[in-house]
């Protein structure tokens, strides 16, 4: 079992950040904004939508590893930290995924 943390990317993402572009392609991924993150974000999601309906494992950890990377990209982009997100999963723990979804469609939306 691996001792790498989700974490540890978090803190690699905001090492490179503070980076050139010449050196680091996250930090080229930030200075191109959030349309372009959100861009690449999409391209992996996709990626490993593809691989996981062929079924090839190694394809799919390959790109679930860019997919995680790219979010966390993502998150930066729009100033979202890693720990809020995590803050959302935890409210969310202990209730049915069904009861969680019918409690967002009755939230008023954001204007």
């Amino acid at each position: 079992m691996s001792a790498f943390r989700l974490e540890d990317l978090v803190e690699a993402v905001a090492a490179r950040a503070a980076s050139t572009a010449e050196k680091s392609y996250t930090k080229s991924l930030l200075e191109a904004g959030p349309a372009r993150a959100a861009q690449k974000f999409g391209e992996e999601a996709v990626e490993l939508v593809v691989a996981a309906a062929i079924g090839e494992q190694p394809a799919v950890v390959a790109e679930a590893a860019d997919v995680l990377y790219h979010l966390l990209v993502l998150l930066r982009s729009r100033d979202v930290a890693f720990a809020s997100v995590l803050a959302e999963l935890e409210r969310r723990s202990g209730v049915s995924g069904h009861a969680e979804k019918a409690a967002r469609s009755l939230a008023p939306k954001a204007t």
